[in-house]
């Protein structure tokens, strides 16, 4: 009896903290879409933070991450289109690469690319001024917190994640129908029904939620991580791992539903 109480009792604390760290994150993100809608959160020293924000979260990675994309589309789409020709099926290779590249790698890869070059590093940072009593300082002076330094990130995060996706779909787009067609316009009609075979309501509908719900798991899981990690493990670093694990966790079960409801 001893041993099996004892690892009753491990797995009830286990399962305890697994739902308080997901009820902790639930309810930051319902405090986030509170102060979102409210006006006083947009006072003139907030807008200025949330400006600053957003534009060191998207100015500086725009350029580099659009390049990036239209390199891998070019790449991708002379693959596809010459495996397909090889084999016969040059009619499908279009309609293979928008579903691929465009509905499943462009919006995953924008949100990884975010996270790891923007939200994590601004959860790591937030984390810095909770131990160092920043945070507590403003609650003193009578500003709240979570409206000042955790808003403008998460904001910035999900702005940055789908101004991404939206403009590297578009120039994936372009690059496919140049690599294709050429510059010519006589392609044009095919390929935008084409497009639209690909992306009827049902699909477009669930390509915007993946995008939103990406969005969210990389702007939300790393500041929540940093205001509620250390009361959940003892270490920052543990911390850090365990926000990690969770945000990928989450990123993979969008990804898997989106496929359920793009192909099942």
């Amino acid at each position: 009896m001893p041993p099996l109480q004892h690892w009753l009792t491990g797995a009830n604390r286990t399962v305890q903290r697994w739902l308080t760290a997901w009820w902790r994150l639930v309810h930051l993100g319902a405090i986030i879409l509170v102060l979102t809608l409210s006006p006083s959160s947009y006072s003139r020293d907030n807008r200025k933070v949330l400006a600053r924000h957003i534009y060191l979260n998207t100015a500086p990675i725009l350029m580099g991450f659009t390049v990036l994309c239209a390199l891998i589309s070019l790449v991708l789409t002379r693959i596809v289109t010459t495996t397909a020709l090889s084999y016969g099926l040059s009619q499908y290779a279009l309609q293979v690469v928008i579903r691929v590249l465009v509905l499943e790698l462009i919006p995953l890869t924008a949100a990884l690319f975010v996270a790891l070059r923007c939200t994590i590093p601004d959860g790591a940072e937030l984390a810095e001024l909770q131990a160092r009593g920043d945070l507590e300082a403003l609650r003193r002076r009578g500003i709240d917190p979570v409206s000042r330094e955790v808003l403008p990130r998460v904001a910035s995060g999900i702005f940055s994640t789908i101004t991404l996706a939206a403009l590297s779909c578009v120039v994936a787009l372009v690059v496919a129908y140049l690599a294709v067609y050429g510059f010519r316009l006589s392609g044009l009609a095919a390929y935008t029904r084409l497009f639209g075979q690909v992306f009827n309501p049902a699909v477009s509908l669930i390509f915007l939620l993946k995008t939103i719900f990406f969005s969210l798991a990389v702007s939300l899981i790393p500041m929540a991580s940093a205001l509620y990690g250390m009361a959940e493990t003892s270490t920052r670093t543990s911390a850090e791992m365990r926000g990690l694990v969770r945000m990928f966790a989450v990123i993979l079960l969008i990804e898997m539903a989106s496929l359920v409801g793009n192909y099942y």
